[in-house]
């Protein structure tokens, strides 16, 4: 196989896995712990109601001017959707910095790093929620097949508009009392935004197959580095998902393994200060000398360099 796993079988081992137990690690929360940590504030408790893990819609400007410091490299086990309607704001998600201005959105899924100042002056919608709160049809949706940033057209914004004032009067006057009506106003939501999205960065057709295999790479690239790993997985063979996989977005597996890889080093590289050893344990990778090949066959940098060009930048 060609791409990342050219490291010889014999030394598969001594190439991944073995995490430090020194390393530094990004921290991860859940609503109530990051409200806890970076807003604390009765405010904010007037603002959610009881049941906010799984889900809430707040307005920007109510949340925002109760962020106390600088959010720095983070992850979150929720998805986010920001809506700007005045104003822009500015974060970092993923290996990209997004700048996001009236009529613009940004989608966090659950598990990318995200970091933001507080020095933004803006108004909009903010909507966290957790997979759970989808259900039945609704529950197959992924922010990852979404681009971070979306600017859709004047209509499609109206309409994404439309959808963010009804979640929050629904959860505003009722909380998660009548959950269907905010799972399929999400779920519209979701819809609206991928469409949207299509049309801002274009996005490879799919399957059932295809999506649940690129969830899975997404959960468990660290530790798992070959097609026959998802393959079993999904209870296929692995010539069965190659040619799938292939057929509807025109990258094999491997490539996709290896691109989703080199991804998670990039947002590490760009939004923490871990050294490059800690960038290729954090993603699975122990031998820093075959990461540094590695980077360099798809990027055509070594990571040092990335590092100095995203500072200069």
């Amino acid at each position: 196989m060609g791409g990342l796993w050219n490291c010889p079988d014999s030394t598969l081992r001594n190439c991944y896995f073995g995490v430090s137990l020194s390393m530094p690690k990004i921290k991860v929360y859940d609503s109530r712990g990051f409200t806890q940590r970076y807003m604390a504030s009765s405010e904010l408790r007037q603002l959610l109601k009881d049941d906010f893990t799984r889900f809430f819609i707040v307005r920007v400007e109510d949340m925002y001017r109760l962020v106390q410091e600088t959010v720095p490299a983070s992850r979150s086990t929720g998805h986010t959707l920001i809506y700007i309607t005045k104003g822009e704001a500015v974060m970092s998600i993923g290996s990209k910095r997004y700048r996001t201005r009236r009529g613009e959105l940004m989608m966090v899924p659950a598990g990318q790093v995200f970091s933001f100042g507080k020095d933004d002056v803006n108004k909009g919608y903010l909507c966290h929620f957790n997979e759970d709160i989808l259900s039945g049809v609704y529950k197959n949706y992924t922010l990852w097949d979404s681009p971070p940033h979306i600017r859709p057209d004047h209509r499609a914004a109206q309409f994404i508009l439309q959808l963010f004032k009804r979640l929050f009067f629904e959860y505003s006057a009722y909380g998660l009392e009548r959950k269907d009506i905010i799972a399929s106003y999400l779920y519209a939501l979701l819809c609206e935004l991928k469409h949207a999205g299509s049309s801002t960065a274009g996005v490879d057709g799919t399957s059932d197959l295809t999506r649940q295999f690129k969830q899975l790479v997404h959960t468990h690239f660290r530790t798992k580095h070959l097609v026959k790993d998802y393959a079993a997985l999904l209870h296929v063979t692995p010539n069965h998902l190659n040619k799938t996989v292939k057929a509807f977005t025109g990258r094999s597996p491997t490539r996709w393994i290896d691109e989703i890889i080199l991804s998670e080093a990039k947002t590490l590289l760009q939004q923490t200060s871990f050294s490059i050893s800690q960038v290729a344990m954090e993603v699975g990778v122990t031998d820093q000398s075959y990461f540094a090949r590695l980077f360099r066959r798809y990027e055509g940098v070594t990571p040092t360099a990335f590092r100095a060009m995203i500072e200069k930048s």
